[in-house]
């Protein structure tokens, strides 16, 4: 009996030797490819494609990609951008093109879409928001950084009334979106290539809390308040959320940040941006 059974092992190893052909990963069918390709998010997708060429060509199949584009994404392009659109260009590569940080509004302003999941995010810079007395030396002053996006922010020295206001109108894809002020106590420098913070102007962020106000066009209200402590680090401070029902309408909101109690004077805040992202992804920023 166990004669007979190593005989027949025997004979089936010698028949897997003799196949014509051993299956390789190269003789999956691209279209079973790009299929399961499908269920992936980007990075993933990209990774997978640098397996052989039919991963590769499986990558570029639009049906991928156009489901993981933002709905929104004609309008980016052509009206808010004024990108001509060659028709040849595959959804990959407009997926690649968006994803990317593009300038608008005279460069105070950007926009791209998340690379995991394709979200719509913006962001303001200081300099497309209006801030009280900024044409006062006395009181603000734009500064260069590369801690900035936008390579500039508002640097705040001393004044009794602080108000940063902006607006905005865009046409967001259906969803729940955060916003959120940039801002840091404190004016970073270079010193020997090392990054330094001067504390010099810092003052009257403990006395009272500064108030950010989120109000849309469909009547939402958001106010909330919180006291500034972040000495020499960026922080994102969570103004409130916002839903857009209706992808076709733009939606227009007006956003600020107020300390206006004159009892006292504040300085040493530099203020970066405004950042507005899917309420998805807000979960990863730090904020008050």
């Amino acid at each position: 009996m166990g004669a007979n059974v190593s005989s027949i092992d025997t004979n089936c190893d010698d028949g897997l030797n003799y196949l014509p052909f051993k299956p390789k990963l190269d003789d999956i069918p691209e279209a079973c490819v790009a299929l399961l390709l499908s269920y992936l998010d980007p990075p993933e997708i990209c990774k997978l494609s640098r397996i052989n060429r039919v991963f590769h060509a499986a990558s570029s199949a639009d049906f991928i990609w156009e489901p993981k584009l933002p709905s929104n994404y004609n309008y980016i392009l052509q009206q808010l951008l004024a990108l001509k659109v060659d028709d040849a260009l595959c959804k990959k590569d407009l997926f690649a093109k968006l994803s990317s940080p593009r300038s608008f509004d005279g460069g105070t302003k950007q926009v791209w879409i998340d690379k995991k999941n394709g979200g719509v995010c913006l962001a303001i810079s200081s300099k497309g928001m209006a801030i009280t007395g900024i044409d006062d030396r006395r009181y603000w002053n734009h500064i260069p950084t590369d801690e900035s996006r936008f390579q500039t922010v508002a640097y705040l020295q001393q004044i009794w009334w602080l108000e940063v206001d902006g607006d905005l109108k865009f046409q967001f894809p259906e969803g729940t979106y955060s916003l959120f002020f940039r801002l840091q106590l404190g004016k970073a420098t270079k010193r020997h290539k090392r990054r330094a913070c001067s504390y010099e102007h810092v003052h009257g962020w403990d006395l009272k809390p500064v108030q950010f106000q989120l109000t849309t066009g469909d009547d939402c209200r958001v106010t909330s308040r919180c006291y500034l402590d972040n000495l020499g680090t960026w922080m994102q401070h969570h103004v409130g959320d916002f839903v857009v029902k209706d992808a076709t309408v733009p939606t227009k909101m007006k956003y600020s940040l107020t300390q206006i109690d004159c009892t006292h004077t504040k300085g040493g805040l530099c203020v970066d941006s405004v950042l507005i992202c899917p309420s998805s992804l807000a979960k990863q920023l730090t904020s008050c």
